[in-house]
């Protein structure tokens, strides 16, 4: 994992991203995949990234993160949409 961190840094670096920029995608990766981990509950979150609850909404108001978008990108799609789980079949008229 040092490793491949270490390649994105060089790239990122090369490639001219500012370290402001670098940082800040950084931070919403990380508070993304922590708050997907969590399914959106913002107080396990915080817990897990060693904050309180009030600094990750700050964090997430600063990174312009929009946490009704997250909580909905979480949610499980409608019955209609979902595909049927595999090996159950839906039967008409019990046969």
């Amino acid at each position: 994992m040092k490793r491949e961190l270490e390649n994105l840094v060089f790239q990122m670096h090369t490639a001219g991203v500012p370290y402001a920029e670098a940082v800040r995608e950084f931070k919403k990766r990380f508070i993304l995949e922590v708050l997907a981990r969590h399914r959106g509950n913002q107080c396990k979150a915080a817990e897990e990234l060693g904050m309180h609850r009030n600094t990750l909404s700050r964090t997430l108001a600063e990174l312009d993160m929009d946490t009704a978008q997250i909580k909905k990108g979480l949610r499980r799609p409608p019955r209609s949409v979902r595909p049927a789980a595999p090996g159950l079949q839906i039967v008409a008229n019990g046969r």
